[in-house]
């Protein structure tokens, strides 16, 4: 059995750490090391360490930060924000960091997914996903049709499309668009929607060499109102590698409800963990009582 794993996120943004609402509203929590060197004595799971404006400044991730970070925990540590190359790939793992996470640039260049799994090893390849639920075009149309005498400027043209979908006599035509909702891909933090179908990207994700999943939920982001539940489970069920839950966390119920109703293996918080509302001892010790197989 796999133990479900607890994982406090850290969100870096010029040398801090920060948390949002719905990827914005951010408020200073603290700083890195004093964070990583609190959820190590707390019995984090692992720790991920994301530089949350570095692909959208085009700037290389704060590599410094990440070694000091590094030195501080020994849990399995995630680093993620403005890789873009192999090179960025070695440079952060040599910085002490045991897997990355690529976004943006795995949408722009996804051989960089399979290229770094050949070289690294899937274990260390984390595809994260920025989700939010988006109205789109299906590019399906709904024909709508009027019956009566069929006029002699438009009786041909009519008569095929009646015959092609067995509509009978026909007057007049109307088509309307049909509009469809959907989790969409989103790009540097959360600012460029890609037009991207989700759980179509996790898949590929895991195709190219991906070893594991890190899925936000940017309508979840910082609500504080639980993971979103029909994400996870979508995406979850779709792939083989482990999911990593992230977006929303508000109470110890949620994650009860992430692990018991998808097929999550991980989940992630901040606000909770980083203004202390709970501990993740509380959060383990919850799951135990509740069945779930945690590390203690």
């Amino acid at each position: 059995m796999v133990a479900k794993r607890i994982i406090p996120c850290l969100d870096i943004n010029n040398g801090r750490v920060v948390k949002g609402v719905n990827f914005v509203k951010l408020r200073d929590a603290g700083d890195p090391i004093e964070n990583a060197l609190f959820y190590e004595r707390e019995g984090a799971d692992e720790l991920v360490f994301l530089d949350i404006t570095a692909s959208h400044q085009k700037r290389n991730i704060v590599e410094d930060l990440v070694k000091k970070v590094a030195q501080c925990v020994f849990m399995p540590f995630t680093v993620g924000g403005g890789i873009r190359s192999i090179d960025d790939i070695r440079a952060m793992l040599l910085a002490g960091a045991d897997k990355v996470s690529l976004n943006t640039s795995a949408v722009k260049n996804p051989n960089l997914i399979s290229e770094g799994a050949k070289i690294f090893g899937s274990q260390c390849i984390v595809v994260a996903i920025d989700a939010k639920l988006s109205t789109i075009d299906s590019g399906n149309f709904n024909l709508t049709y009027t019956a009566g005498p069929v006029s002699k400027a438009n009786g041909k043209r009519l008569r095929k499309l009646s015959d092609k979908y067995k509509a009978g006599p026909v007057s007049s035509v109307r088509t309307k668009r049909e509009m469809t909702k959907r989790w969409e891909v989103y790009l540097n933090g959360g600012r460029i929607p890609t037009g991207m179908d989700v759980v179509q990207w996790a898949k590929k994700a895991e195709s190219l060499g991906a070893g594991e999943i890190l899925l936000t939920s940017m309508d979840a982001d910082g609500t504080k109102d639980g993971f979103d539940i029909a994400l996870t489970q979508a995406v979850s069920s779709a792939v083989k590698i482990p999911v990593i839950a992230s977006g929303g966390c508000g109470n110890l119920d949620h994650f009860y409800d992430v692990f018991s109703k998808t097929k999550a293996t991980a989940a992630l918080a901040a606000s909770i963990f980083h203004y202390r509302q709970y501990s993740v001892a509380q959060v383990k010790r919850y799951l135990k009582k509740k069945g779930e197989f945690v590390r203690l």
